[in-house]
């Protein structure tokens, strides 16, 4: 297992840090740390409602199915994907599939 994923069945439980305001939507590993670029601004729980969607997209699921687990104040966030359908191409390499 990796520091920045594990399966709980089949659900995929993401460690990522967040930074908001950014030019454009983006997840990508930094070393062992997976991280996540977003466009909304941290303002009244903009920044994670669009984490969520966001992240939800590349799974290719839907958004009811991204939870934020804890982090919902911090930049260092834990996310839990419902049985993602899909594996971001960034992500497919160093993500373990489901045991």
């Amino acid at each position: 297992m990796s520091g920045w994923h594990r399966w709980d069945g089949a659900d995929l439980v993401l460690t990522l840090r967040v930074q908001p305001r950014a030019s454009r939507d983006e997840l990508r590993l930094d070393g062992a740390r997976l991280k996540a670029r977003i466009t909304a601004p941290p303002v009244d729980g903009a920044a994670n409602a669009h984490l969520l969607r966001f992240l939800a997209a590349e799974f290719g699921v839907a958004p009811s199915r991204a939870e934020l687990v804890r982090g919902a104040t911090g930049r260092e966030k834990v996310v839990r994907i419902a049985a993602p359908k899909t594996l971001p191409a960034p992500l497919a390499s160093g993500l373990a599939r489901r045991p």
